[in-house]
């Protein structure tokens, strides 16, 4: 048995396997941080939907959406399990709405950018060791996978939180005649993944910010 374990340890990548475990980490704090900011600004609002449903937490594992799971370790950019919003709630439903979308993929934002400054405070003041470099590219890449989220839903396709804010604008009319229909956007999402259409563009997209966070912090 202690040679048929040895023999199995023995083949195994470890380098290889604490870098996934570190990217399981990493998407699992974007996710989490993303989805908890939309139920604190509902919360904010007045809607104490998400906070019933105990969507609050930081608790990965509260916020978890299997498919976009895989598309974020895969792809890059993915999504959440939606946090639960009753418009009724706010004084202002569609700007209500347009708020709680808008906090989701702003948060990744920020927490990016205090990760990089954090990055750019180890490159100039820490020295390097395995644990610190180790460190330093877990925070990299949290921000990476951070401003990916972000900048996914920030497209405006149905039902991500783009279209909340950009609907937001519409007639009343118009604005809850789309949102009845958000939920076949997806099924368009995944049709779009399917094919590859728009992975370029919102790659592009993605770096672009990124590029554009990293300037402002030094990197």
């Amino acid at each position: 048995m202690m040679h048929y374990l040895n023999d199995l340890f023995s083949q195994i990548d470890f380098t290889n396997l604490l870098s996934l475990l570190l990217r399981v980490a990493a998407v699992f704090l974007c996710l989490a941080v993303h989805e908890a900011s939309h139920g604190l600004a509902a919360y904010a609002l007045g809607d104490p939907t998400a906070k019933g449903e105990h969507r609050l937490s930081l608790n990965p594992l509260r916020h978890i959406d299997l498919l976009g799971l895989l598309m974020m370790f895969f792809v890059g950019f993915g999504w959440a399990k939606p946090v639960p919003v009753d418009m009724r709630y706010f004084k202002n439903p569609k700007s209500g709405m347009a708020l709680t979308a808008l906090a989701g993929p702003l948060s990744n934002f920020v927490l990016a950018l205090v990760l990089l400054f954090v990055c750019r405070f180890m490159a100039y003041h820490v020295a390097a060791t395995a644990f610190t470099v180790a460190l330093y590219s877990f925070l990299y890449t949290t921000a990476f996978l951070s401003v990916g989220l972000g900048t996914f839903n920030l497209i405006p396709i149905p039902p991500l939180d783009g279209s909340k804010v950009l609907f937001s604008f519409l007639p009343d009319m118009a604005y809850f005649k789309l949102m009845y229909y958000e939920r076949y956007g997806m099924l368009l999402l995944l049709a779009l993944a399917f094919i590859g259409a728009g992975g370029g563009f919102v790659s592009a997209l993605m770096n672009t910010v990124f590029r554009a966070l990293l300037t402002l912090v030094g990197l």
